[in-house]
């Protein structure tokens, strides 16, 4: 009987990415159950979250790309209209402005602009398709400097990251000229000085710690020391589920949102780490075969750059925990406990099953 109710859920849905996706989401549990054993409502939380952002994800998989399309540029404006009124009456939590209060709850809406965003670009760079211009591309990367510029000043530079990451795949893809690239490349790299002094001073703090952990081991840094140690201490084969001793003497901080990997990193050690990894390089690689096979401009542009969005969540919270890279507060991807960001993570699965599922041959 569950059996067939499953089948009636997935029935028409890529069933390699549902299984990807479905392994991630198990070793997920098994790590948030671990680093939330002293708090099992959190785990029965993420078990909440994950039937919603199932559901999500199964609705929007019934909605076609053209449909998709007509939602870009009014979900795009909502956006954009949110991340004002955030700037203007948002919550002020830990020196950040970041939520919005919308009736009986509140909102991140920075989160939806990860999807809005490459959504947006997706659907302009349609409309442009047989008219391509260098100047197409410039008013693609205004429309994205506006949202990206309106995150940073909340400031949340990592989500600001993210969306800045889900656009740039979406103009690149579209065929961006690496000699602009090169001259782009350059033009960031000559303003890091000026980009270093516009930074805030807890931001700064992680840059330099970054480079030298130990200068300040009980603030910046023991973040950092404390997430290598607990990579390390697990070994090859790991201490055992529930038997990691960084994790449950609580010397992991946010071990069950951003340090979650060192939690599963502690417990199941090299090999299972590595069976992660090869978890997301299918992830990655069953996403750039739906994007490739997708019939219009529109859905090659969106499968690809929600796929690469997947990497990038990936890559940086794993050089976070790894310390190659500045604590940025970014989720592992189906892994971390969290709410809004699994839906969204979601969404994007979502995305690329209707991509996938209402794919049309196209006449030569």
């Amino acid at each position: 009987m569950i059996s067939a109710f499953v089948y009636r859920l997935t029935r028409g849905l890529d069933g390699p990415l549902l299984i990807i996706v479905g392994l991630l989401m198990a070793a997920g549990l098994a790590a948030v159950f671990s680093a939330t054993l002293d708090a099992p409502a959190r785990f029965k939380g993420q078990l909440l979250n994950m039937a919603v952002a199932y559901g999500v994800m199964w609705m929007v998989a019934q909605i076609r790309p053209p449909a998709l399309a007509r939602f870009a540029l009014p979900l795009y404006v909502v956006g954009v209209l949110l991340l004002v009124a955030v700037a203007l009456f948002g919550d002020v939590s830990k020196g950040a402005r970041r939520w919005l209060h919308v009736g009986f709850t509140r909102i991140q809406p920075s989160e939806i602009m990860k999807i809005a965003v490459p959504l947006m670009l997706a659907w302009y760079f349609q409309q442009r398709e047989a008219t391509l211009r260098l100047r197409d591309y410039g008013v693609a990367a205004l429309l994205l400097a506006v949202p990206v510029v309106l995150i940073v000043r909340q400031p949340d530079l990592g989500t600001a990251m993210l969306v800045l990451a889900a656009g740039f795949y979406v103009i690149f893809l579209a065929g961006l000229s690496w000699r602009v690239m090169f001259a782009l490349a350059v033009t960031a790299g000559a303003s890091l000085p000026l980009v270093w002094t516009l930074l805030h001073d807890y931001q700064r703090r992680r840059v330099l710690t970054l480079l030298d952990p130990a200068s300040d081991p009980l603030g910046a840094g023991y973040h950092i020391i404390q997430s290598t140690i607990a990579v390390g201490s697990g070994g090859a084969l790991g201490k055992g589920w529930l038997h990691g001793t960084q994790t449950h003497l609580e010397f992991i901080p946010e071990r069950h949102t951003d340090f979650i990997l060192a939690v599963f990193a502690e417990e199941f050690g090299l090999v299972g780490s590595l069976l992660l990894l090869l978890l997301y390089l299918a992830l990655i690689v069953r996403g750039l075969m739906i994007a490739s096979n997708a019939p219009t401009m529109f859905t090659r542009l969106l499968a690809g750059s929600v796929t690469l969005i997947f990497f990038t969540y990936a890559f940086v919270n794993i050089g976070m925990v790894s310390g190659v890279l500045p604590v940025v507060g970014v989720p592992l991807p189906f892994i971390s406990y969290g709410g809004t960001a699994l839906v969204t993570l979601f969404l994007g699965v979502g995305i690329l099953l209707s991509i996938n599922r209402h794919r049309m041959l196209v006449p030569k």
